[in-house]
């Protein structure tokens, strides 16, 4: 079922991390197409501005999933229903005054990111900056929400709305060049309208009864407020590198360039335009790997954590290489998109690109192997983790690559850094552990004890009436050869034939399609707890106790017997935990 749920995550979350690439990569098109090598320039100087308000978007968004997942994990609504407030009220608030300020003091924002103190250069950044601005809270709450679409299991919406966006904003831009004549300020606007357009799509689920989550102000705490930014950091950490790259290269570029610097800010403006869409293949990678990694680590579940790793390692391989495929066959029409004259520039930007595509298989491997760091509580490696791979490294490479092979040899950095980086992960798994990353889960590096002795673990999948009567059996003996008493295994066998038995009666005939069920029982020493997760429709058994008949009385009495029992719905998933005192 873990290889199910990745499939079905990975295509919505690699739509989702294009959410603001994608608009940027039209505004990119439309640019290169309509207004020329200068625009491309300007808009490149704007990116570190633009990539500012996507890193905090990005860290708030990492700390949804980080602690929404941690309290999904523990089964607790209230908790998530807090981060969810919070996240919603926070993202306002920054977003707002982010455009505020961007808008008051874009003149020394376009001089500080080079564009000098007059002419058609710093006219065009700055007026990028103010139309784009304009949209930071449609962009902030693109990136807020979609961890929360992601968790209701409302991937088609969210693939809707990332499509209208994408229209939208086609649509805009070819108004805003062939009609409006608004120049860059145009294309700028252009993006934040069709962020809000995004915005109002999502606005149906999350106003309608059906939305999982309620927003209230009581929930928006200080607390809840801190641990999001405590569990994002890392992410952020991810983002200022990035940031800081762009910029830096910028400068290098410009200053090796020569004569030549802005058509090499041009070049790499494209690279970095057409390789971030790319690189959603990584950036989604990252995405599952952090939610579910945060619910299956707060459920001390580690095989689950190694399926997690393991299916995305393969995933890995096999996005890489068609993404990256497409890239060194496609590179000269995907370059033509934003630079349609031949020359220099041109040809420096398809060798770019080409040279980019080698660093998408280890990028991937990467954001999956960091993200699970970040949601397995290791913060501090995370933030070391994303400052080597989004910054040192890569900044490293293009340094050295251009003292030896030229302007051209910066266009390595991207392929080069993630080698390094993961080449040095492996060296610390090998470190830490004394084994390869590959051998008994080594790359998870979790402590000693993580999870239970296997001896105290039990795990069944069900799919049939039959086979809740034979795990129950097995759940029984299982409970007396670790001491129980008979009424200890006898409540154990009871609540996992009730639950089970409703699950496969009810919930597995509500439609034509293939389901499943897992149950895992650990020992905790002096309490037990089960877990039931199957992938039907949303029932509740602790708040919705049908009235009458044999499966209401059956869910009352597991209720009763249980000193604990937390329910939660997401990514389409069923999932109880069950916690029953033990024999001390």
């Amino acid at each position: 079922m873990i290889r199910k749920l990745i499939r079905g995550m990975l295509a919505a979350q690699i739509l989702s991390a294009m959410t603001v690439s994608l608009c940027l990569l039209v505004d990119n098109i439309m640019i290169g197409q309509f207004l020329g090598e200068g625009a491309m320039a300007a808009y490149g100087l704007s990116n570190p501005i633009l990539l500012a308000i996507g890193a905090i978007g990005t860290l708030l968004a990492a700390g949804i999933q980080v602690a929404c997942s941690r309290s999904l994990g523990m089964g607790s609504q209230e908790e998530t229903n807090a981060g969810y407030s919070s996240a919603v009220a926070l993202g306002l608030v920054i977003s707002v005054t982010f455009a505020v300020l961007v808008t008051l003091f874009r003149s020394p924002l376009a001089t500080l990111m080079g564009a000098g103190t007059e002419g058609t250069l710093f006219e065009d950044t700055r007026d990028y900056l103010v139309g784009f601005s304009i949209g930071a809270p449609g962009s902030m709450g693109a990136l807020v929400l979609v961890p929360f679409l992601q968790m209701a299991g409302q991937s088609n919406l969210l693939i809707v709305a990332v499509l209208a966006m994408t229209v939208a904003d086609i649509g805009l831009d070819l108004l805003n060049v062939l009609v409006f004549h608004g120049g860059m300020f145009g294309m700028g606007l252009a993006s934040s309208l069709s962020y809000y357009v995004a915005m109002v799509i999502a606005g149906f689920y999350f106003l309608s009864k059906k939305c999982v989550f309620r927003f209230s102000r009581k929930l928006v705490t200080r607390r809840k407020i801190g641990e999001l930014f405590r569990s994002g950091i890392p992410a952020g950490f991810n983002m200022i590198a990035t940031v800081l790259l762009v910029f830096i290269l910028n400068r290098v570029l410009s200053g090796f360039g020569g004569e030549n610097g802005s058509a090499a800010i041009a070049a790499f403006t494209v690279i970095q335009t057409i390789g971030n869409t790319a690189n959603g293949i990584s950036t989604g990678t990252g995405g599952v790997s952090l939610t579910l990694s945060g619910i299956f680590f707060n459920e001390e579940d580690r095989k689950g954590l190694r399926e997690v790793l393991g299916s995305l390692a393969r995933y890995s391989v096999v996005l890489g290489l068609a993404v990256g495929g497409i890239l060194v066959i496609f590179a000269p029409a995907l370059v033509g998109l934003f630079l349609p004259t031949p020359g220099e520039t041109q040809n420096m930007a398809v060798l770019g690109l080409r040279l980019f595509a080698i660093g998408l298989i280890p990028c991937c491997v990467n954001n999956a192997i960091k993200n699970l760091y970040q949601a397995t509580g290791r913060e501090t490696l995370t933030e070391v983790y994303s400052m080597l791979e989004g910054a040192v490294f890569p900044t490293v490479s293009a340094l050295i690559f251009i003292a030896v092979l030229g302007v051209n040899g910066a266009w390595l950095y991207f392929g080069v850094g993630e080698a390094l980086m993961l080449l040095c992960c492996g060296i610390l798994i090998r470190i830490r552990t004394g084994k390869m990353p590959w051998q008994d889960g080594a790359a998870l590096l979790l402590r000693e004890g993580f999870g239970g002795a296997p001896e105290d673990l039990m795990e069944a999948e069900i799919n049939s009436l039959q086979e809740v009567t034979d795990v129950a059996e097995k759940a029984g003996a299982f409970c007396r050869m670790h001491g129980q008493s008979a009424r200890v295994s006898y409540h154990i066998q009871l609540c996992i034939e009730e639950m089970a038995a409703n699950t496969i009666t009810h919930g597995f005939a509500m439609d034509r399609k293939e389901h499943h069920l897992f149950i895992r029982l650990l020992n905790k020493k002096d309490y037990w707890v089960i877990r039931f997760r199957d992938d039907c429709g949303a029932f509740d058994p602790v708040h919705y106790v049908p009235a009458e008949g044999k499966d209401g009385l059956g869910i009352r009495l597991v209720l009763d017997i249980a000193e604990k029992a937390n329910y939660t719905y997401s990514m389409n998933m069923n999932n109880l935990a069950l916690r029953l005192p033990g024999d001390v």
